[in-house]
């Protein structure tokens, strides 16, 4: 991480030409995977990177610049290089930089560094072992063990610095079974913003044999039948729906290009008065958590769809400031290479009041 009086050279260099905005973002991540593939451990890796993305905006566009060299002079450098897509007033030299703290506490238990390599390959092993124990029609097993830890520290020409520390961990058990000529596959996975922890919570052989049980369940399957009908969808199921079919597309850049099916219809309604669709990044344990997101915003909730009526789009700092609006806090970055774009975080329909044997006893 970067102390704060370099972060500051680095906005002021970065906006000496003028500018609305200007960001430094530090990244460090650690990784590491693991891959057991028909009963081998086909693939162990694992590393570690770091670098800086300067950012600026001037006149609603982005420049911006990032580099893996954290010395001042290449740093100062790239912040000059950004300055020079603006022309006009310098910023003000009284600029200072405070730290801000989260609203939302995230714990993790075990940190995945903390924990020896032979214990992560017990997981794939366990999960490999519990899926082709099975049924003898199992026939191939890929079992895939991921962690990752990244720190992130934002300075901001709003005149404070944000800090993050990041820790995901999954595993994935994907099968194959065969008869005769029918060949069918299904996996599952667990993970989020969690440690090491995961594997107490979840049991690797309860989540293997699901898998194994639908990939040969499937085997002897009848077509679905073809045509329109009613679906009821089970809420977990429901959150993948609604990220696709209203998420992305309220989702501010593209909505403001008129991609979205949704642009321009904030205070219209564009669902059922039974639904409300909310993106929260204050969850617990949910892979699109965090406690700011990647532009030093804090976590929150924010509702996009209130008993069917569009409420808001979901805001990254440049978007906001096209629209007059405020950041919801969903500017997310690839990584310390990419400049920020408002994506979700984790998107889900809000619970009604309506008893699920109703749902389902409603259809004909």
């Amino acid at each position: 991480m970067l102390d704060k009086e370099l972060q500051l050279e680095l906005i002021r260099k970065t906006l000496s030409n003028g500018g609305e905005y200007a960001d430094i973002f530090v990244e460090e991540r650690k990784q590491t995977a693991l891959v057991m593939d028909d009963g081998r451990l086909e693939k162990v890796t694992g590393g570690s990177e770091t670098g800086v993305g300067i950012r600026l905006i001037y006149k609603g566009r982005t420049s911006y610049a990032y580099s893996n060299d954290l010395s001042q002079s290449a740093l100062m450098y790239a912040a000059s290089e950004t300055s020079r897509a603006a022309s006009g007033s310098q910023f003000p030299s009284t600029l200072d930089l405070r730290d801000i703290r989260p609203s939302v506490t995230l714990d993790i238990k075990l940190m995945p560094e903390v924990v020896p390599l032979g214990r992560k390959i017990s997981v794939v092993r366990a999960a490999n072992s519990a899926a082709r124990g099975f049924d003898r029609r199992v026939k191939q097993v890929s079992a895939v063990y991921r962690d990752l830890v990244q720190k992130v520290q934002i300075a901001t020409s709003d005149g404070f610095i944000a800090r993050d520390e990041r820790v995901y961990t999954s595993v994935t058990v994907h099968v194959v079974a065969v008869s005769g000529a029918v060949l069918q596959t299904a996996y599952e996975s667990s993970g989020g913003l969690t440690g090491f922890e995961l594997f107490e919570k979840n049991d690797m052989d309860e989540l293997s044999l699901k898998a194994a049980r639908r990939a040969v369940m499937m085997l002897s399957a009848r077509k679905a039948p073809a045509g329109r009908m009613p679906v009821v969808i089970l809420s977990s199921a429901g959150g993948t729906m609604i990220h696709e079919a209203i998420g992305h597309g309220l989702e501010a850049d593209l909505a403001q290009q008129g991609l979205s099916v949704y642009s321009g219809k904030v205070g219209s309604r564009v669902a059922s008065p039974l639904v409300t669709v909310i993106d929260d990044s204050t969850l617990s344990g949910r892979r699109g958590s965090f406690r700011f997101d990647d532009e030093g915003t804090p976590s929150r909730e924010t509702v996009l769809v209130e008993r069917g009526m569009l409420k808001n789009f979901m805001y990254d700092k440049l978007t906001a400031l096209k629209d007059g609006a405020v950041s919801t806090g969903n500017g997310r970055r690839e990584s310390y290479r990419h400049r920020p774009i408002p994506r979700m975080t984790n998107t889900l329909i809000a619970p009604g009041d309506e008893p699920p044997g109703r749902i389902i006893g409603s259809l004909e």
